[in-house]
């Protein structure tokens, strides 16, 4: 699989109370840990991504798919794949989703975050997404 194209994108780490947000430059070279959404309803949601969208000049949205240990579609990553759907659709944006199997524990290895409820793991496992979406892909405009 090619490499996709750097741009900057934000990619989410979607769970039920909060969403996990990190970022890239415009040429994939660093990523940041954004704060983390505590999610209200899905229009507050939205208002908040478009202003980080709008600041950071985002071109696309990476979203993290979580899949079971054998990669089937589960209650959670039907639940993630609708809210992405529909955020990228108002956000009018690009979007792919990828396998983000075990990213959360990743996260609380390398990060030392162990039983954080402050969002930063969920931010923590989103740069682990977006890491992994810069190395592998697909391209933004290859999804879905």
């Amino acid at each position: 699989m090619n490499q996709p194209r750097p741009c900057s994108v934000l990619s989410l780490d979607i769970g039920n109370k909060r969403i996990g947000i990190a970022g890239c430059d415009p040429l994939g070279i660093s990523i940041t840990h954004l704060p983390a959404i505590f999610r209200k309803t899905f229009e507050e949601d939205l208002q908040k991504f478009h202003k980080i969208c709008s600041n950071r000049k985002v071109k696309g949205l990476v979203i993290g798919n979580p899949l079971d240990m054998h990669g089937k579609e589960t209650n959670q990553s039907n639940r993630c794949k609708k809210y992405g759907a529909k955020l990228a659709t108002n956000l009018n944006l690009p979007v792919v989703f990828i396998n983000e199997h075990c990213s959360t524990i990743e996260a609380e290895e390398r990060f030392s975050l162990k039983s954080d409820k402050t969002g930063r793991i969920d931010s923590a496992a989103a740069a682990i997404l977006l890491q992994q979406w810069l190395i592998e892909g697909p391209n933004l405009d290859d999804s879905n």
